[in-house]
């Protein structure tokens, strides 16, 4: 009987919450776990065990209500006696630390970005050297998020990722091609990379951009397919990449590069060191040397002092540059950030109006891009079996936050197989196709 419950003691579930830098940092201290011979679980509804660690974002309002939210869930659990220790990590705990314990004491700690080996200490647990880069992976086999970098050394007024995460910090870059190498070995096909400011890598460490060189050696990494490009940064933009994306066929036609704005006075308020023009010169450039890629970005609704004419600017540059991919967050006004100097004065109702506008003309464009796609073609790479359809994704698409290819099951297919796909079908944001 002692024997089994203290087997039970070794038992933790891992709550995530956030971006894909989190579900990164989870994976690593999971696999952490694992080495000191917990059992280990993420986000399990039916897990009986007795601690539980919540991964926090402290990035906006949205995610910080979310975070406390699941933070007095799981408080209470404690309380009930469902749970015996709660432990709390990540962006939130970093940046509130003092507020979190005095608001809600009954959890047993709070940990920052950077207190992995302090967080295992607490739970008797030895932080292993040998073991970094090694993670227990919570997304599909697949694909895997692969961080090249942390913090970020940007200067942009409304963002409190460098208060989070601290300076930038590169990766090196042969202990990266280790890593992709162990994730192959594992059947990881697709790498995600990500970072706060992809386009920085190894300033730091090489003294110069050397975004390029990693890609290349990634591409000779065997079982590696797809390499797919997160959270560039605009200005300072190495054209170098885009030579390697050309030429590189394992290099995904794809870049994530959140521009925030087209507005002049926005963009220099925001702190972002480019304009209007540099931008759209960009935009133009990337499509000239990688011919068909798809581009995401990102943009922000209601920034202090926006006004009506700022915000149909941009809404016209959205209609003319027809970006095959667009998100839009309302702007959250974050202390000790440098906007928060300025006065939140776009009423809230204002801001999500505006955001909605973007996305209904984003709606509209995607529409037109996929119905360009009946008759194609496609390489997808299958993520999922859910009722009658096979799920997948092409080179144009992350997961969870992109377009994906419906595939009637009648077709025998395996998850984590790439297939041919003939496109028969498009809705704003979907596919549908046969083999």
């Amino acid at each position: 009987m002692l024997k089994t419950r203290s087997l039970k003691r070794n038992k933790v579930n891992v709550i995530t919450l956030g971006c894909s830098k989190n579900i990164y940092d989870s994976e690593v201290l999971m696999g952490q776990l694992r080495a000191n011979d917990f059992t280990v679980s993420h986000e399990d509804d039916n897990s009986d065990a007795p601690i539980v660690i919540i991964n926090t974002c402290g990035f906006i309002d949205n995610a910080k209500q979310e975070s406390i939210n699941t933070i007095l869930e799981w408080a209470e659990a404690k309380e009930k006696g469902l749970v015996e220790k709660v432990y709390v990590t990540g962006c939130l705990s970093e940046r509130y630390k003092p507020e979190l314990k005095k608001e809600i004491p009954n959890i047993d700690e709070y940990f920052g970005t950077r207190e992995l080996p302090r967080l295992l200490k607490t739970m008797n647990a030895d932080y292993k050297q040998e073991l970094i880069g090694e993670r227990l992976l919570t997304t599909p086999l697949h694909y895997a998020y692969f961080k090249v970098s942390e913090g970020c050394d940007r200067p942009c007024s409304f963002c409190a990722i460098p208060i989070m995460r601290g300076g930038h910090v590169s990766i090196p870059m042969k202990r990266l091609v280790e890593q992709a190498k162990a994730l192959a070995r594992q059947g990881v096909k697709e790498l995600i990379l990500i970072a706060q400011d992809l386009t920085y890598y190894g300033l730091d460490i090489y003294k110069k951009r050397v975004l390029a060189d990693l890609l290349k050696n990634l591409c000779e990494v065997e079982g590696i397919e797809w390499i797919r490009l997160h959270y560039a940064f605009p200005q300072g933009f190495p054209m170098d990449v885009l030579d390697v994306m050309a030429k590189q066929p394992k290099i995904c036609k794809y870049l994530d590069m959140p521009l925030q704005h087209i507005s002049d006075s926005v963009l220099k308020s925001m702190r972002r060191g480019t304009t209007k023009q540099r931008t759209i010169d960009l935009v133009n450039t990337i499509r000239a040397k990688v011919p068909g890629i798809a581009i995401r970005t990102t943009l922000i609704a209601g920034y202090p002092d926006e006004t009506e004419n700022d915000f149909e600017e941009m809404k016209e540059w959205v209609k003319e540059t027809k970006f095959e991919r667009l998100g839009i967050f309302t702007y959250s006004h974050e202390e000790n950030t440098h906007a928060h100097k300025l006065i939140d004065d776009v009423p809230a109702k204002v801001k999500q109006h505006r955001a909605n506008e973007i996305m209904k003309t984003q709606k509209k464009i995607s529409l037109e891009h996929n119905k360009k796609l009946i008759g194609k073609t496609l390489k997808v790479l299958i993520d999922r079996k859910e009722g009658d359809y096979f799920i997948g994704r092409t080179e144009y698409d992350s997961p969870e936050v992109d377009n994906e290819v419906y595939i009637s099951a009648k077709n025998y297919l395996r998850t984590a197989d790439f297939v041919d796909v003939k496109i028969i079908k498009a809705k704003e944001y979907d596919l549908e196709g046969t083999v």
